[in-house]
């Protein structure tokens, strides 16, 4: 069982189940697009981003990412981390059919790549967290001159690194940038954008 001093906000109960299986954290449900409603609900979420920090981690299709960007929005003060699960074609094993874009959701990742992508957002397991792997931040300028913003091709180029680094490819030009600075150092960055042009 690992232990995680963030709460853990995920979109419905059988995420709730699937991470209960092997973490010891406070995990709240949004019961899907009804924290857009819920604003008891949207104000213990705040709390608990004051009092123990949060971590999101919904799915990786677009429902997801709309919940994401909505409490990242309402939250103005605390820790709010992002944890990624990748772009997983599929279909969970108690649906009959796979969800609209056919991609599986947090229950259907396995525990290791929820771990790791707990980890990379900074978590707090078992009283210790990932520290800064650099001194010198990746900039949006940096961004700019790898091409990974402000471009025709730009949103080519995030897709392409979103899957070397196991996040959705939905993922937008600033939530890159933070995923690029937690994941590596800006040397490392400067390398892979070389590769990759």
């Amino acid at each position: 069982m690992y232990s995680i001093k963030e709460t853990i906000i995920v979109e419905g109960t059988y995420d709730k189940i699937k991470l209960s299986g092997f973490i010891d954290s406070v995990i709240l449900t949004t019961n899907g697009f009804t924290v857009f409603k819920n604003k008891k609900l949207l104000e213990s979420i705040k709390t608990l981003a004051r009092e123990t920090g949060i971590v999101i981690l919904t799915d990786a299709d677009g429902a997801g990412f709309k919940i994401r960007n909505y409490i990242k929005q309402s939250i103005t003060e605390g820790t709010v981390l992002h944890a990624y699960i990748p772009d997983v074609k599929g279909k969970e094993k108690r649906k009959r059919v796979p969800g609209k874009e056919g991609l599986l959701g947090v229950e259907g990742i396995d525990e290791k790549t929820i771990l790791t992508a707990l980890k990379n957002a900074g978590c707090t397991i078992n009283g210790s967290s990932e520290a800064p792997k650099s001194e010198k931040a990746v900039t949006k300028a940096d961004m700019f001159a790898a091409g990974l913003s402000g471009g025709a091709d730009s949103g080519k180029r995030r897709e392409e690194l979103a899957k070397k680094l196991g996040i959705p490819s939905k993922i937008s030009a600033n939530m890159l940038l933070d995923v690029i600075n937690r994941l590596m150092t800006y040397e490392e960055f400067i390398k892979l954008s070389e590769k990759s042009k």
